[in-house]
């Protein structure tokens, strides 16, 4: 089983988004037992909070789930627990280094990376604009979903 860990910085909208995008994208493939998905946040802002509304709403167009999600924090045990670590973007691959102390396994990646970009998903926290955050995690879950299919 791949484990794998999405992380923003307060995993109240794109992480979550991200988390269950690539939980749904992995059961309609018929992958949902080769693969242990999660999320968290870097910060301890939001611990406990439930997903945010509009995050919650956006899955929900898209015919998703996110019941019973809460915010939790990453911590340095979990880098022996899971095989990769998806930051939204460069902010969050800074802290989870931080966090880690380092990436000595070379876990730590950049969501949309695997969709060929070098760009940071969209941040609706402040831009409002909770499509293009879905549809940028959206292309970059595709993308890991095809490569972690190939570690398979």
């Amino acid at each position: 089983m791949i484990r794998v860990m999405f992380v923003c910085h307060g995993n109240i909208c794109r992480s979550p988004i991200a988390e269950f995008v690539m939980k749904k994208l992995a059961s309609d493939a018929g992958y949902s037992n080769d693969f242990y998905i999660t999320s968290s946040a870097t910060s301890t802002e939001e611990l406990g909070n439930f997903v945010y509304p509009p995050a919650k709403s956006e899955l929900a167009k898209h015919g998703i789930g996110c019941a019973g999600k809460y915010a939790v924090q990453l911590k340095k045990s979990d880098y022996d627990k899971y095989d990769y670590f998806i930051g939204m973007d460069t902010a969050n691959i800074r802290n989870m280094n931080r966090i880690f102390g380092s990436d000595k396994d070379g876990k730590i990646y950049k969501l949309l990376t695997f969709a060929g970009r070098s760009d940071d998903v969209s941040d609706p926290w402040y831009t409002r604009d909770f499509g293009k955050a879905y549809a940028d995690i959206e292309e970059g879950c595709k993308g890991l979903l095809k490569h972690l299919m190939e570690q398979l």
